[in-house]
């Protein structure tokens, strides 16, 4: 049955004050930026006790103290994603949203990122500047393969997760390392082409003077960082976190380190990489002309930060329906799964992040749609119309190959259509339910690494149908947390900010607003008949 909305929720920041207060007067720069207290020069210590007006006192004159005002504290977080980059700035303390930019990437699986970094000059300059902001982090795509030279400067265009072009790659290194299961259990995932390690072999293989010239190999938000610490010129460090490091191929998360003997393996040759910091340890500050003298948060990859910025706790099941799917768990397990379902990240708070990722997701709303005739609103109207089940009417939805399972020459099926299916409503329920049976079977994926499971949060665009909001509980088989829509990875860069600034053993717990719990009764019938025509699918022709 489709399920009921309940539990409206919506809480206040408990942040724990220190006892003991130190008043400092912050010192104003040329650009009317105030550097936040305790990490800037040009600060001096006070009494303790509120900051009083400077006044002059006359005989027998009664004066009263006037509170000065307080500078507010804030924070930004960048989200660099494949199609755009979005900035948004929000109080340290409270998280409360104050302004964002948005600017858009070139479409691409290889882009100079160059472009990157206009398309955040311009999102910064569309969210007002950052001249009060008093740290800054950058989450952004995974995998990317960006090269440097001797002097810092970008070697060749970045070969992006979704370059398929070292699919091949990924199958030599698979087969040189032992088969099924060997990356694994050296690297916590299976390769797939969207591993930067891949890409590494692909360049070996295709540009070797690329590789020649090659000194230092990092991620699209390690480069981001360092761009606004100054680059090279400034002598700023490569830095990154565990996090993005885990989707290289090339990092342990189990053993914290990074496996350079790998790496000469499929470059053959080694490269200087980024320094692995801390959650909420700093990149250092920034020194470009889109921000000076900002503490720099470590930043992460673009899964790691929104599950920062959806404040998801150990046990917490990220479900994303976006371009493509995923589901995530913050867990404190490193898994290991031959079979290359469940790729064993590690995320933004020390602790890790098993992740399932399939090719369709949102897409196949919108493609159903379409087919159809009719917007989303309506798909969701004839969705919720339909019985459970679709009386029998399956969509297999890999419209475009798929991931999990690695089918990458697979095309969609629909199975089981009748003369009493044949009708807008069971396809468009089929499609829902074709969408969400994909992502049970990761989340069941997750459940045999030994991971535990509390509460299912639902975010991304697809999470805005109401079908998939009413259904994701009767096909997952769980309640389904959805938070209000927003830009979970922008915030939980934010929030790594706020981290990195005021130190302390766990990120600031942050409220961004409401969300509503969807529930409703289990439909295994459902998983079971998806189950029984999954594999019946031709390839593209």
């Amino acid at each position: 049955m489709a399920s009921t909305p309940s539990r409206v929720g919506r809480g206040r920041l408990s942040v724990p004050r220190s006892s003991c207060h130190l008043s400092v007067v912050p010192k104003v720069h040329a650009r009317g930026s105030f550097r936040h207290p305790g990490r800037a020069r040009g600060l001096r210590a006070v009494a303790a006790g509120p900051a009083e007006s400077p006044v002059r006192r006359s005989r027998g004159a009664r004066v009263l103290a006037v509170p000065m005002p307080q500078p507010r504290s804030t924070v930004a977080g960048i989200d660099s994603s494949t199609q755009s980059c979005k900035v948004v700035v929000r109080d340290a303390e409270t998280g409360e949203l104050l302004r964002t930019g948005r600017a858009a990437h070139p479409d691409g699986s290889e882009v100079d990122p160059a472009h990157w970094w206009r398309a955040l000059t311009e999102a910064v300059r569309e969210a007002g500047g950052l001249d009060d902001v008093a740290a800054i982090a950058v989450g952004a795509q995974q995998h990317g393969s960006v090269l440097l030279d001797d002097a810092g400067e970008v070697v060749r265009p970045a070969l992006l997760w979704n370059d398929g072009r070292s699919a091949p790659a990924a199958a030599e290194l698979t087969a040189e390392l032992g088969g099924r299961g060997a990356w694994a259990r050296e690297v916590g995932s299976e390769l797939v082409a969207s591993f930067t390690v891949t890409k590494m072999r692909w360049l070996a293989e295709h540009e070797p003077e690329s590789v020649a010239r090659t000194r230092s190999v990092c991620l699209p938000h390690d480069w981001l960082t360092h761009r606004l610490a100054g680059g090279a010129g400034a002598g700023a460090v490569l830095a990154t976190d565990r996090g993005d490091a885990s989707g290289t191929g090339y990092f342990s998360p189990a053993a914290g380190e990074y496996r350079h003997d790998l790496l000469r393996r499929a470059f053959g040759t080694d490269a200087e990489l980024p320094v692995v910091l801390a959650a909420a340890a700093s990149a250092g500050t920034s020194a470009s002309d889109v921000s000076r003298g900002a503490l720099l948060g470590a930043g992460t990859g673009d899964n790691m930060a929104a599950a920062l910025g959806v404040g998801a706790q150990l046990g917490d099941v990220v479900v994303s329906i976006g371009t493509s799917g995923v589901v995530s768990v913050v867990s404190d397990v490193a898994t290991t799964d031959p079979s290359g379902l469940v790729a064993g990240f590690a995320d933004a708070t020390g602790h890790y992040l098993p992740l399932v990722c399939t090719l369709n997701a949102a897409r196949v709303l919108d493609s159903a749609a379409a087919l159809l005739g009719v917007d989303h609103a309506e798909l969701s109207r004839l969705a919720l119309s339909a019985p459970a089940g679709s009386g029998g009417l399956v969509l297999v939805p890999y419209l475009e190959g798929e991931r999990t399972p690695v089918k990458p020459d697979s095309t969609g099926a629909l199975h089981g259509l009748t003369l009493s299916t044949s009708t807008p409503a069971h396809l468009a329920r089929a499609t829902v339910e074709g969408l969400l049976c994909g992502l049970a079977d990761g989340l069941d994926a997750l459940v045999a690494q030994g991971v535990r499971v509390g509460r299912v949060v639902l975010v991304g665009g697809g999470a805005r149908s109401e079908a998939v909001r009413r259904l994701a509980p009767a096909v997952l088989g769980h309640p389904v947390v959805v938070p209000e829509p927003g830009e979970y990875v922008a915030d939980g860069a934010a929030r790594q900010a706020a981290w990195a600034l005021a130190g302390g053993e766990a990120p600031p717990s942050w409220v961004l607003g409401a969300s509503t719990t969807f529930e409703a009764d289990p439909t295994p019938a459902v998983r079971d008949r998806y189950a029984e025509v999954r594999d019946l699918t031709a390839n593209r022709v």
